[in-house]
């Protein structure tokens, strides 16, 4: 899907969408291995990584995309890919978020791509998070729950253990009823806690635990959010 759309098509939250995305864009430099993120903003910046790279003004750029949809999409876009393998440091990884806490925490992981997201954010030098003014808050879960990975052994077990620390909880499903997978052979369990306090303290909770793969708290990861709002373009360093 090529969401390059004229300025005049979108609606003024993908019109702020897009502006915080090709924004991030210009940190991008010639010769760097990019992380690629996933999500309906970060779209709007690989469409404008391709258009440079096809214009010849960005050069010897690699990308390592952070889910299967992002992989198809650059594939399609001519954007060239490389893996973790083959480039285990990323220079800079450009990707969106669900919510942003007054201190730059992160909920991620409503494309689903929050295992692989997290991977490749902790093997950046550098993060820039793209976001609308919708999705930032005081504190983290005011407007989204916790995706929460869980390897399907496990699910009762995790799913009771959720409910026990006060989220209230719900198997991630397709549109068609069916249990959604991610592109780790996992479910997902959406946990909404609330208003959540102490996000480091939780992240704490759910890394103790065998059966949750990962969780979409991301914490201390974000080196500069871009925020595109109706008065234009915020950057706000950690």
């Amino acid at each position: 899907m090529n969401t390059a759309n004229n300025k005049s098509d979108l609606t003024p939250q993908e019109s702020q969408k897009k502006a915080a995305a090709e924004k991030a864009v210009d940190y991008i430099k010639s010769g760097m291995i990019l992380g690629l993120g996933t999500g309906s903003t970060f779209v709007y910046a690989l469409n404008k990584i391709a258009h440079l790279i096809n214009k010849g003004e960005l050069k010897n750029i690699a990308g390592i995309p952070t889910s299967k949809e992002t992989e198809k999409l650059a594939v399609e876009l001519g954007v060239p890919l490389t893996t973790l393998s083959e480039q285990p440091e990323i220079d800079l990884t450009i990707d969106g978020a669900d919510e942003v806490d007054n201190n730059l925490n992160l909920i991620k992981g409503g494309g689903g791509a929050l295992l692989r997201e997290k991977i490749i954010a902790q093997a950046s030098n550098r993060n820039i998070i793209i976001v609308d003014e919708s999705k930032l808050s005081e504190n983290l879960g005011q407007k989204w729950a916790v995706p929460v990975e869980i390897i399907p052994f496990a699910f009762e077990v995790e799913n009771k253990f959720l409910q026990s620390i006060g989220a209230v909880t719900k198997l991630r499903r397709e549109k068609n009823g069916e249990i959604y997978i991610t592109d780790e052979g996992n479910y997902i369990i959406d946990a909404n806690f609330g208003i959540i306090d102490n996000p480091t303290n939780l992240a704490v909770m759910l890394e103790s635990r065998a059966g949750i793969v990962e969780h979409g708290l991301f914490i201390d990861t974000t080196a500069l959010l871009i925020v595109s709002t109706v008065n234009g373009i915020k950057e706000i360093k950690r």
